[in-house]
């Protein structure tokens, strides 16, 4: 499938709490930077993190995660000045890190290379300066191609640049339910695409809202598609072949979660790649010409799903 460049929705930074946050019983500098990030004491942040630097020592990974909280705190509470110093501290830093490994070599790094770069996205375009901010993730996203924050960067570049585009042609490896649709036989039909995990428990809360709306609207022209993919497990982490876990979902999944009989359910790792679903649900919303009205990576309730759709109905 063709990577696909799209234009612009007011940028949503969508931050999932790290693991980090939570590893140890002992409270990390990660962890306690991330409870102040989340909690919106940027100041206090500041300080217990300049409180802990020993100038002149060589930043390490785990470093560089609590910086990355700090540029994230500062993102939340619009306080660009500062996002954008502990953003590039974070970004500049892993990548000197990662002259002598890889990136995904140990935890720390992924998360502060990951997150220096949403930071710096949403810092350009916050600036006023979105093109910046869209050549550089486009950059990033080239730079880092096949490693473990790929997708996230996608999903920062497609907050900036997704309305307004026509919605590519999913890739399809298999399906459940109905044969997916082609472009053709889309065309003329408002579309919300789904893309969801079965070990997703938002996915899951969403799915009820999506029944709600099919009823609501299916016969003004509203369709729901539900792209997939396989993670290579099945319930509670058990690791399973692409045929194991097919059987799963088809089987016990299915029988205690139903897979609607009108939402076609293509699946194909590509497609959560080129739509930079790095969160689930990620949802999709597409006009009767085809054009992408709404990127959202995250659940929507049934008021504001109905609100996006029905001026597309009209």
């Amino acid at each position: 499938m063709k990577q696909f460049k799209v234009l612009a929705i007011p940028f949503l930074l969508i931050c999932l709490v790290s693991p980090l946050a939570l590893v140890g019983q002992s409270r990390s500098l990660v962890s306690e930077m991330s409870d102040l990030a989340w909690a919106g004491e940027v100041d206090n942040a500041r300080a217990l993190l300049e409180s802990r630097r020993v100038d002149g020592e060589q930043p390490t990974a785990e470093w560089l995660a609590a910086v990355s909280w700090m540029a994230r705190g500062a993102s939340f509470a619009e306080r660009w000045d500062l996002a954008e110093q502990y953003a590039s501290e974070a970004f500049e830093g892993s990548l000197e890190l990662m002259k002598g490994r890889p990136l995904d070599a140990e935890r720390f790094l992924p998360t502060a290379l990951g997150a220096g770069i949403e930071v710096l996205g949403h810092t350009y375009d916050a600036q006023g300066d979105r093109a910046r901010a869209v050549t550089f993730l486009s950059a990033v996203r080239q730079e880092f191609a096949g490693t473990s924050i790929e997708t996230r960067i996608q999903k920062n570049f497609l907050l900036l640049s997704v309305e307004g585009k026509p919605f590519p042609a999913l890739d399809v490896d298999d399906y459940f339910s109905l044969q997916p649709p082609t472009p053709d036989e889309l065309r003329g039909k408002v579309v919300l695409f789904f893309f969801w995990a079965h070990w997703c428990p938002d996915c899951k809360r969403q799915e009820p809202v999506l029944r709600e709306l099919y009823e609501q609207y299916h016969d003004r022209g509203l369709v729901i598609v539900g792209p997939t993919q396989l993670y290579g497990y099945v319930t509670r982490g058990q690791t399973a072949t692409s045929e194991e876990e097919l059987a799963y979902i088809n089987g016990d999944y299915s029988a205690q979660y139903p897979i609607p009989p009108w939402m076609s359910v293509p699946i194909s790792a590509d497609n959560f790649l080129n739509f930079g679903v790095s969160t689930t649900p990620t949802l999709v919303l597409v006009d009767r010409d085809g054009i992408v009205q709404r990127y959202n990576p995250g659940d929507l309730s049934h008021e504001e799903l109905a609100a996006l759709i029905e001026p597309l109905l009209e």
